[in-house]
């Protein structure tokens, strides 16, 4: 039977198991969403391209499956490439689709014109446009092994707007078929031995193709041997916080006593992630491209092996994978570094208990404090970028894994929409974004798809009147000499309520816990404004500390 290019994209996605896609419509891919129209799939309309894709990259993210975006061409693709450049830092399966002019139109710069396969290379893993309609099952097919083969990325197909109305034979799609790198024996009889010889061992966790299963045995693993356990930047849901092998987050603004563990250990174990310049404290924890640490370095691509920092052992393989081998080792009776493990979760505890005090009537310790005991353990967490998400990454004991959704890349506007699909996502556990008043404003917008959906996510907005991290590096190299960094807001209360939402604002600490119970019994989507002062810039320095150099 023949079939509509529309008919057969739909077919594609079905076949690989899709249940939802994130879009703004266009008309230039109209037959796909004709296709879909009686599909099964659910369809969640955004207002915004950025959203769109980002809430496709809380999915993959969240799932390891695929998430699906669909745009329109040349402006709906570009505002799209704010998420797609997303995915590919954080290593995050994604497939977006955009319709693309007619064939025949092609190299004229037609009307909304881009040519993906240039202006896309830097943004995926491949970019590919499908020609022919009865192709269609190879493409996609073929977009769902790579972004979730190896390093896990995003990958791009143009769907020119004629090809999408063709009507042809095809074969029936098929489910890709994932592709698992396992570690050989010598490996893991290699890794016992520099284990057995270690006095000061380190583990870092990151990256993705984690599951709930592979964290819960890694962490019996990590507990069994007594080995400490840092996690990598926006990877903190990778290990429990209160295991007693935690030794904490290996990010911006790291503990300096946790930064001199990993520098003076004599074994670390990269597992899962890539060890970049932010969780590496701008390459500076381990030397390039010879570490003076002997390096284990466990990652699911090949080409990443060696690529930056050159390792004494290598294994290509997934963390799952590596994970169920570890269970063939025997821990060592007496450790001699289980009290060094000891002392460093220790540490962390202490580094992790938020101050009392600070500038201004709010207080953002204790109200970490008052989320800490009140909000449940499986509570998703999602942020964009900024000063104020220091509070979660440093205050937030994550227990759980997937709870944690936030990008590597440090892409402002993510937080709204990363909540919106969390939500939808997993409609009984509760979602709380963190988002500063900067940040918030980037993809304000999507509150409204949260309200269509009804999905009562609660976003905890810190305001502050200013585009902090910006200001705190400018008063540090420009004292005093303030540009483009002050902001003026709306009323987010009014913002929400407009919006068909709850609104809240504190001003005082103690309205936090009220306010933050009436937003979650009001059953809608919500916004409690923390009315903070611009001088808590950072949990330890004040605006003024830094302008002064101290």
């Amino acid at each position: 039977m023949k079939r509509t290019g529309g008919q057969l994209i739909v077919e594609a996605l079905k076949a690989n198991g899709v249940s939802r896609v994130a879009c703004v419509p266009g008309e230039s891919y109209l037959a796909v969403l004709d296709a879909l129209y009686e599909s099964g799939i659910e369809t969640v309309v955004c207002r915004q391209e950025g959203g769109a894709a980002m809430m496709a990259d809380t999915w993959g993210r969240l799932t390891g499956e695929p998430g699906i975006c669909m745009v329109t061409r040349g402006p709906g693709a570009t505002n799209a490439s704010a998420g797609l450049h997303i995915a590919m830092q954080d290593s995050i399966p994604m497939i977006l689709f955009i319709g693309q002019v007619q064939r025949d139109a092609r190299e004229r710069e037609a009307f909304q014109e881009v040519e993906y396969r240039r202006a896309f290379t830097e943004f995926a893993k491949w970019v590919g446009e499908i020609d022919d309609a009865r192709r269609i099952p190879e493409f996609v097919t073929r977009a769902f092994a790579v972004a979730t083969s190896g390093r896990p990325g995003p990958v791009v197909l143009s769907l020119p707007e004629d090809m999408l109305v063709e009507l042809v034979d095809a074969a029936e799609a098929k489910p890709y078929t994932p592709v698992e790198n396992h570690p050989g024996p010598q490996q893991m009889a290699k890794l016992a031995e520099l284990l057995a010889g270690a006095q000061r061992p380190m583990v870092i966790l990151g990256g993705t193709r984690w599951t709930e299963q592979s964290v819960a045995q890694f962490k019996t693993f990590a507990e069994r041997f007594k080995l400490p356990v840092g996690c990598s930047f926006r990877r903190q849901m990778l290990f429990d916080h209160l295991s007693p092998s935690y030794a904490g987050d290996v990010g911006i603004g790291i503990n300096p006593a946790l930064s001199k563990e990993i520098k003076q250990s004599d074994l670390i174990i990269l597992l899962g992630g890539r060890l970049s310049e932010m969780p590496s404290s701008g390459y500076t924890l381990l030397d390039i491209p010879y570490p003076s640490q002997t390096l284990v370095h466990v990652f699911p691509q090949a080409e990443e092996l060696g690529r930056v920092y050159r390792p004494d052992l290598a294994i290509c393989a997934a963390p799952g994978e590596f994970v169920e081998a570890l269970v063939t080792l025997e821990a060592p009776e007496n450790p001699v570094w289980s009290e060094r493990t000891a002392a460093m979760h220790a540490t962390y505890r202490t580094w992790s208990t938020p101050p009392k005090t600070g500038p201004g009537p709010v207080q953002m310790g204790p109200i970490m404090d008052w989320i800490e005991a009140n909000v449940p353990e499986d509570t998703i967490f999602t942020n964009g970028a900024g000063n104020y998400a220091t509070w979660v990454h440093r205050f937030h004991r994550f227990r759980r894994f997937n709870t944690q959704s936030a990008p590597t890349s440090g892409s402002m506007g993510y937080g709204l929409p990363a909540a919106v699909a969390a939500k939808h996502l997993f409609p009984q556990r509760e979602v709380v974004c963190f988002a500063g008043d900067g940040c918030f404003m980037m993809h304000g917008q999507e509150f409204i798809t949260a309200v269509r959906y009804g999905l009562p996510i609660i976003t905890v907005l810190v305001n502050n009147g200013t585009y902090g991290t910006i200001r705190m590096h400018q008063e540090r190299e420009y004292p005093g000499r303030v540009s483009a960094t002050d902001l003026v807001n709306p009323d987010f209360v009014a913002f929400a309520k407009a919006y068909g939402g709850h609104g809240e604002i504190v001003e005082k600490t103690e309205d936090f816990g009220p306010a933050y119970e009436r937003a979650r019994a009001s059953g809608k989507p919500a916004i409690i404004e923390i009315k903070l002062d611009p001088e808590a810039i950072t949990p330890a320095r004040t605006l003024t500390q830094i302008r002064e150099g101290n």
